[in-house]
Formats: C-alpha cells, sequence, structure tokens
C-alpha cells in the first residue's frame, strides 16, 4: 500500500519540527494512542487502538527514525502487530519546507500488512486511513498552531508561543498515528517529532 500527501501547518519549520519530534504532543494527536514512550534520540514504541471495520484493533508497535535532516526531514519506519489481527509494517518519508507564511508536511508512506485485516480490503483500509490522517493533522494543527486552527493556514508570520528547542529526536505525531495507524492501516501516518 502506498500513500502520499502533503499538509499547510500555520507555524514556522522549527516549531513544526518541534511538536513533530514530541512524543506527547503526538500522543494528543495521534487517534486511539494509548501510549507513545521514547526510547531513545530514534526509537520510539506505542500502543495505538483502532476500528477498522468491523475489527477492534490494537497494536503494539514500534518506530526508528532514520536519514535525519533537522529541521528538513526523516524517515519513519516502524511495525506493529494486532495479535490474530495481524501486521502491519511499512516507513514514511517525512519533510518540511517554509510555504506561505507557514511550512508545508509532506509525506510518503510504504506499508504491507498481514493477517485477517489484509483481508478487509484496501477500500476500507485507505478509507480509515485517509479519515485517522484527517483526525491526526487536525489535531497536531491546534497543537502547533492553535490560533489558526482547524484551517492550518496562514499568510502571516509564526502564530502562538515561542517554544524552547528540544534536545533530541521523536516520532512525529502524524507518525506514529502513521505509526500506529499506518502500521495498523497500513502504516499510513507514522509518526512526527521535537528537536
Amino acid at each position: 500500500m502506498e500513500m502520499s500527501g502533503s499538509r499547510q501547518i500555520a507555524a514556522p519549520q522549527a516549531d513544526v519540527w518541534q511538536k513533530l519530534n514530541d512524543p506527547l504532543v503526538l500522543k494528543r494527536c495521534i487517534p486511539g494512542c494509548e501510549s507513545l514512550e521514547k526510547i531513545d534520540d530514534t526509537n520510539l514504541k506505542g500502543v495505538v487502538a483502532i476500528r477498522l471495520g468491523p475489527m477492534a484493533l490494537r497494536f503494539n508497535g514500534d518506530v526508528q527514525l532514520s536519514n535525519i535532516k533537522p529541521p528538513n526531514s526523516y524517515r519513519l519506519s516502524g511495525s506493529g502487530k494486532a495479535g490474530p489481527a495481524g501486521f502491519a509494517s511499512g516507513f514514511a518519508d517525512v519533510s518540511l519546507e517554509p510555504k506561505d507564511g507557514g511550512t508545508l508536511l509532506s509525506y510518503k508512506v510504504e506499508s504491507t500488512i498481514g493477517g485477517r485485516m489484509a483481508q478487509l480490503g484496501a477500500r476500507l483500509i485507505d478509507a480509515t486511513s485517509a479519515q485517522l490522517a484527517g483526525e491526526f493533522f487536525d489535531k497536531f494543527a491546534a497543537e502547533v498552531a492553535p490560533a489558526a486552527a482547524p484551517e492550518a493556514v496562514s499568510a502571516g508570520g509564526p502564530v502562538g508561543p515561542k517554544r524552547r528547542p528540544a534536545t533530541g529526536y521523536a516520532v512525529p505525531a502524524w507518525a506514529w498515528a502513521a505509526a500506529g495507524v499506518v502500521i495498523l492501516a497500513g502504516l499510513y501516518f507514522v509518526f512526527v517529532g521535537h528537536h
């Protein structure tokens, strides 16, 4: 399964990068995220519970960051298991660039799913992934630029309070939503972070 897209965020690139790497922000933004734990600067683990058609799934997964180029891009790779319902694995390439007074977040995801959930069909998985992605981005936009949400687009400069730069990397919220949901729904969203 392959998915790609972009989202305009009404905040400076440095702020978006920081939030995409903040496990607490990601946990709040990822639909169904029950836990998200930073293991080290490039590894996270977590639990995401979602509904995929008639199946209630609870994924336990791991996400790794690689090809990290702060504050511009990284690759999120992950895998997750939902017990007898199946598994998912894949990666997401995430990039940020300044655009129209804010930041354009672009992603490309490739994933594989197996087990019973693979029998549900690509349409259902794609629709669920798109819905979860939308929920993630709406919540993330509100976290990064609360005054601009839900549009997540601004013609002006920075919106919201200044943030102190973080010292490590983490998985982006939509990335865990991606890792949890993307891993879950074909790894559509794998997390985002904080630097």
